[in-house]
């Protein structure tokens, strides 16, 4: 037998496993396959059939399989078991005053399972929300029209339930972080308190950039306590508390410090401006790691801000080579991936860190840098509107983002307009090759493991959720391979030969590669052999180095 799950209870009397049944379908992920839940005793004799379900081979676009789904032992209780079940037959677009509910079953597995909560959207994080005091469980819900995320608080024992918070899933200056957890002596895990409060960590995203903190959170009150935060001149993260509540080890580092952890001691109460730590703090060296690239630390960055042309806010991060000297031109390579939003204002948000130690990893873009190419990172590149049609504007979206990143790189002195390249992986891969062919902002461009024809994934790519038959215009429209004709820049097209991605299957640079040749453009197909999605192998690494940093010295750099 194959199995997936296999989990003693908390009292150890109970197994819960999950076997996966043959045929083994080509059709769909392995975690489609057809399956049965079931409860063994701890000698492995079989207890109870939770359920028998087929193949999920006709799940909605974006939607769930039927039946039970995330079942999870309670962490407080001996051997209650809890699940997830849709209420809407799994499909986002029906209509249902409720789409999921929350069910348990206790030993001996042989009555009708209990519904616990009821949630009008979907539920999409649960089974690590258990509490100290065992009956209060935190459950987030998910709303897809409006991307939004709502936080209850469950007494599971009582039958109550209550909102704790809710916010735009987008709203990165909004966001509470991530909820601690810590184990209790059976090794289950439940949630970090203090008295009626809940520990959170969270990478604290600002209008300057990243400042990593630490939160109580009160479940009666909802009021915040901030404990710690980053410094704006460093980049500092909570990593893990150190024996009590009052020390933690601390990472911290600096563009030119390499990261070190610390031991931090919270102290006495302080005044503080909204949003900073309320307490004092003093650190103790644990680690004194050194400089393994010093070379690197002439590298510089900046946090660069801009608007699109329609007044959204953009921003990118700007590195630039050894040895820059102000008012210089450079070679310029964009890297970005496009993310879709609901609304300009979470759009235009700032993530990220210009205080981070640098480190170059893979076949990273970076290495551009010292060829004396300067580097726009993570620059932003939104499509923005409502779920159900974003994708109408995306290539007018991307364009739109495109020019507003190059005129603002070329303002300011850094960039060679005739000297840009541009490049991405996967969904950027799609990105590069729109803009080849949609625009002549870039000398040339690098596109990665990429999708270049849509209607190969009929029913639905990234966040669109209608089919190529609801939307066919819509999925031509997004689809380079539709307009290779237009690709008059060089492009290398570079892919791993055993992508396992459904969506950017290795066929789709090899169809787009000849689409761009035949049509008169000058292209290169490079296949890593045995790489899947992202690239492994030392030689691949450095083979795509090679390819990179050969095709834009050719087509960028030296440019005629």
């Amino acid at each position: 037998a194959v199995y997936d799950i296999a989990g003693f209870s908390p009292d150890g009397r109970f197994l819960l496993v999950r076997r996966l049944l043959p045929p083994w379908s080509h059709a769909v992920p392995w975690w489609r396959f057809a399956s049965t839940l079931e409860v063994w005793d701890a000698e492995g004799g079989a207890v109870a059939t939770i359920a028998s379900l087929p193949v999920a081979d006709e799940v909605p676009i974006h939607g769930v399989p039927v039946g039970p789904r995330e079942p999870a032992w309670r962490a407080t209780a001996p051997h209650t078991l809890y699940w997830v079940e849709a209420l809407d037959g799994g499909n986002p677009v029906a209509e249902a005053t409720h789409r999921d509910r929350l069910m348990r079953l206790s030993a001996p597995f042989a009555g009708q399972p209990e519904e616990v909560f009821r949630a009008r959207h979907r539920i999409v994080d649960w089974q690590d929300g258990w509490s100290a005091d065992g009956s209060t469980l935190m459950l987030t819900e998910h709303e897809r029209i409006r991307r939004w995320e709502y936080t209850w608080l469950l007494d599971v024992d009582k039958g109550t339930s209550r909102l704790w918070f809710d916010l735009n899933e987008s709203d990165s200056y909004a966001s509470p972080g991530w909820a601690l957890r810590r184990p209790l002596p059976n090794g289950r895990w439940v949630l970090h308190q203090k008295g009626n409060a809940v520990y959170f960590a969270g990478s604290g995203a600002s209008e300057a950039g990243d400042r990593p903190f630490l939160d109580l959170r009160d479940m009666e009150t909802g009021a915040v306590e901030r404990l710690f935060r980053c410094s704006p001149d460093r980049y500092e993260q909570f990593v893990a508390f150190a024996g009590d509540e009052d020390r933690f080890v601390m990472r911290s580092e600096s563009p030119v410090e390499v990261p070190n952890y610390y031991l931090a001691t919270l102290g006495g109460a302080i005044e503080a401006a909204a949003g900073e730590a309320t307490q004092a703090l003093t650190r103790t060296p644990i680690t004194r790691f050194e400089d393994p690239t010093p070379e690197l630390r002439a590298i510089e960055k900046r946090l660069v801000r801009y608007q699109r042309a329609d007044g959204v806010p953009l921003s990118f991060e700007l590195y630039l080579p050894p040895g820059y000297k102000e008012g210089t031109r450079l070679p310029t390579v964009l890297d970005a991936y496009p993310l879709e939003y609901s609304d300009p204002s979470t759009a235009g948000q700032v993530r990220g860190s210009t205080r981070r130690f640098t480190r170059f990893a893979g076949p990273s873009h970076l290495f551009f840098l010292l060829e004396g190419y300067a580097v726009l990172e993570d620059t932003a590149m939104p499509m923005i509107g409502d779920p159900e049609t974003a994708y109408d504007t995306f290539v007018p979206q991307l364009v739109a983002d495109a020019e507003a990143a190059v005129a603002k790189a070329v303002e300011i002195g850094v960039a060679d307009p005739e000297r840009i390249g541009v490049i991405g992986h996967s969904h950027g891969g799609l990105m590069v090759a729109n803009l080849l062919a949609h625009t002549d902002l870039f000398r040339a461009g690098i596109a990665r493991s990429g999708s270049y024809n849509k209607t190969t994934q009929p029913f639905g790519f990234q966040s669109e959720r209608r089919s190529l038959f609801e939307a066919r215009d819509v999925y031509i429209q997004v689809s380079p391979t539709f307009f290779a004709n237009q690709v008059n820049e060089p492009v290398l097209i570079i892919h791993g030969d055993a992508d396992s991605n459904p969506g950017t299957l290795t066929f789709q640079s090899e169809v787009f590669f000849e689409a761009v040749r035949g049509s008169g453009g000058t292209a290169r197909l490079v296949l890593l052999p045995f790489e899947d999605h992202g690239y492994r192998a030392r030689e691949s690494v450095e083979h795509v180095l090679w390819e990179q940093l050969e095709w834009f010295d050719t087509f960028v750099k030296n440019a005629q």
